[in-house]
């Protein structure tokens, strides 16, 4: 497994995380994770963090989802490890992503203030608004449109026909890039709340499973664009996460 490190200082280590690939396992599947890697590259982290009943989570201070790209943080001692996790926990680390989503968004900017909890038809997945249940947990993000665009014959459709047999022009789709502040780091957060306002992230199977998604991407479109925090003299750091070429395609 090649992973790229972004940052790195005797206390905290950043690296860019591919997609297709989890942070941690899950106890059911043997297949290779980040905590892999880790332990292989840095053994000396292994006794770091919270460990997960026997699920080993080295140094792993935060995550990103399966199929999210990006800056990921981790902790190289247990006193870095007990720093950055006050720093999350009092919301002092600036965390930015970049997202494509599903049709035209009407405002350029936006705040999404609307507590989490859980879906009542799959244990997947999370909610946020009307029929959410257990814990509501508060959950705030924030957008700005960086462009928005269309795609003719967007998507994967089986239905979609060659036009000259069908008669019938091939569809096209709407899409928005966006910039996305998270200021609270719920599971799912970005996906849930963009689901909330009826603008998927594109090419989500677990949230839109029946959307249309640009024949650019084979991935879910959100990528963990830049992490800043502070390192254990205090000075601020700001790692940041080369743009994946597939959302550069999109961004011309």
């Amino acid at each position: 497994m090649k992973i790229k490190v972004l940052y790195e200082d005797k206390d905290i280590l950043a690296i860019d995380k591919p997609s297709g690939i989890s942070v941690h396992g899950d106890g059911k599947t043997k297949e290779q994770t980040l905590a892999d890697w880790v332990l292989e590259k840095y053994p000396k982290m292994k006794n770091v963090g919270e460990p997960m009943g026997e699920i080993n989570r080295p140094g792993i201070v935060h995550r990103l989802d399966k199929e999210t790209s990006g800056v990921l943080l981790l902790a190289k001692n247990k006193k870095a490890y007990e720093f950055l996790k006050n720093q999350f926990k009092d919301r002092e680390i600036k965390k930015t992503y970049n997202a494509i989503v599903s049709g035209w968004m009407k405002d350029d900017r936006g705040v999404i203030n609307k507590p989490i909890g859980r879906s009542p038809s799959d244990f997947r997945r999370h909610l946020a608004g009307r029929g959410a249940r257990g814990e509501l947990r508060e959950a705030i993000t924030e957008y700005r449109v960086l462009k928005r665009f269309e795609i003719p014959g967007a998507g994967k459709r089986s239905d979609l026909k060659n036009s000259k047999r069908s008669g019938f022009r091939e569809a096209s789709y709407k899409f928005t890039y966006l910039e996305v502040r998270p200021k609270t780091g719920r599971t799912h957060q970005i996906r849930v709340h963009m689901k909330f306002l009826n603008h998927p992230v594109a090419c989500d199977s677990l949230y839109d499973p029946k959307g249309f998604c640009p024949k650019e991407i084979n991935r879910l479109a959100l990528h963990s664009k830049s992490i800043e925090f502070k390192d254990l003299k205090g000075k601020v750091v700001k790692v940041e996460s080369p743009l994946p070429k597939e959302f550069k395609k999109l961004q011309k």
